[in-house]
């Protein structure tokens, strides 16, 4: 085989392609994966979930010193925040984990190329670094080039006033006020961030409530958390249509559901109302690649798109925009590709919202299970009722088990507490094995532990029984 001749080739290099090349090599086919930025790791290590985790964990820190340690007996004097030393300690996070995957290929024996990759034809490549082109020929391809910041035909980012996630996590100093468009994950996540380090946020949203998609009693609770905790302003049911902004401030201006126009001025206006696949110049029309109305790639059941040996993962096609989906699919096509019958089960892939308290949820939510016409039952325990969460001063949210009425199988969990992106792994584990809410609760937990919550929750749910309330 010459040297420029692969098995697999993987354009994007995000956690869907990295894993993805990872899997292709370990199954023994000659991999390579095509970057267009200087280092890998796609949107999610570089100026996503790493980094943004980074900013959270720190802001965290800083408000729990400055709010709980005096009730823990610590105290602190002229305790400031240090933002440049806070986003240093971000970007060391980000290198350190994107070194991390330079290893990896070199491991695996991936061959690394930079630049932006796009078909020539099916079974070759052309990639440009903006200096100089070359190509390289391939038997398969696999898409996963990720997704960028959605935005609204009238909203000019000018990545100064008007900024997307990326450039939050890059600002010079602590903003004094900030509107954050949109009630996403994306939008809570930096509001947090913010909001814990001084900002006084202001969060836009259409929708009557935040995190859409998630549980609704997630939401009502992050919402009021938000609110008494962090002092965040809402205002749900307001459409934007308007954003102008200047040297030193912007104003966004939003209708209520009066159809009443309301301005809001800040020095910055954070757009996370969702991301875009990222399909753009792929040379798709050349391999007859085929899109939806989304421009999302379209492909059957085994990820193959409309043209055989050409498949695509993560965020450039349907389904919920999460890294840990991407790895799944990558695993999934590189498994495929190798002659092997993977399996995903899309419903049991959770979500997670990393403010604090934690949100995350995984199956059916309460208002699918409604639609959906499922006689169901339903258990939940509080924090405030666990000693743990009073132990550590982490009393705010719940977890909710939702079971077949008949037949006691677990059809849905939702948490919002204390260390929930860890615990929801619980979950998911009884829900692959389709446990029912009794034999959980027959499980010995730990105690004192937060996951106690989840045997409580399901005790609630098998016969109204929890202990502990």
């Amino acid at each position: 085989m010459s040297e420029n001749k692969y098995d697999v080739t993987v354009i994007g290099s995000g956690p869907g392609g990295y894993v993805a090349a990872i899997r292709c090599a370990q199954l023994g086919l000659k991999t390579a994966i095509i970057e267009r930025y200087p280092t890998l790791g796609g949107t999610c290590l570089n100026v996503g979930c790493i980094p943004s985790k980074a900013l959270l964990d720190s802001s965290e820190h800083y408000h729990q010193a400055a709010h709980q340690f005096a009730e823990h007996g610590i105290q602190v004097s002229d305790l400031k925040v240090d933002f440049k030393q806070m986003v240093n300690r971000k970007r060391g996070v980000v290198e350190q984990t994107t070194k991390g995957i330079d290893f990896l290929m070199k491991k695996n024996k991936i061959d690394v190329h930079t630049g932006h990759g796009s078909f020539k034809d099916k079974n070759t490549i052309v990639i440009d670094d903006g200096k100089n082109q070359k190509e390289i020929t391939t038997d398969k391809t696999i898409i996963a080039t990720g997704s960028k910041p959605a935005s609204l035909p009238f909203i000019e980012i000018d990545k100064k006033r008007v900024i997307t996630s990326t450039e939050a996590l890059e600002l010079e100093a602590v903003p004094k006020t900030m509107i954050v468009i949109g009630g996403g994950v994306i939008g809570m996540e930096m509001s947090s961030v913010y909001a814990r380090l001084g900002t006084k946020v202001t969060v836009v949203e259409y929708l009557d409530h935040i995190i859409p998609g998630m549980d609704k009693a997630l939401g009502k609770e992050l919402l009021k958390v938000m609110k008494r905790g962090l002092g965040v302003d809402f205002h749900l049911s307001h459409k934007v249509v308007g954003v102008k902004a200047n040297a030193k401030s912007v104003t966004v201006t939003a209708e209520n559901k009066k159809g009443e126009a309301v301005d809001f001025k800040a020095d910055y206006c954070l757009v996370s109302i969702g991301r875009r696949p990222y399909t753009d110049n792929l040379g798709l029309k050349n391999v007859d690649v085929a899109l939806d109305d989304k421009r999302r790639i379209v492909t059957d059941e085994h990820l193959e798109t409309s043209t055989s040996g050409i498949y695509a993962i993560g965020d450039v096609v349907k389904g919920a925009m999460l890294a840990h989906k991407a790895e799944e699919e990558g695993v999934f096509v590189a498994e495929t590709i190798a002659g092997q019958k993977p399996h995903i089960n899309y419903n049991l892939i959770p979500g997670v919202v990393y403010t604090w308290p934690e949100v995350a949820g995984v199956g059916y939510t309460e208002e699918q299970l409604k639609d959906k016409g499922v006689a169901y039952k339903t258990g939940a325990f509080p924090f405030k009722a666990s000693g743990r969460a009073r132990a550590s001063m982490d009393t705010d949210g719940f977890i909710k088990v939702l079971a077949d009425q008949t037949t006691d199988e677990i059809l849905g969990v939702h948490m919002i507490g204390p260390r929930i992106a860890d615990l929801i792994a619980e979950a998911v584990v009884a829900m692959e094995f389709r446990a029912s809410a009794e034999d959980v609760s027959r499980m010995s937990h730990a105690h004192p532990t937060f996951t106690e919550a989840m045997k409580e929750a399901c005790l609630a749910a098998t016969e109204n029984r929890a202990l502990h309330v």
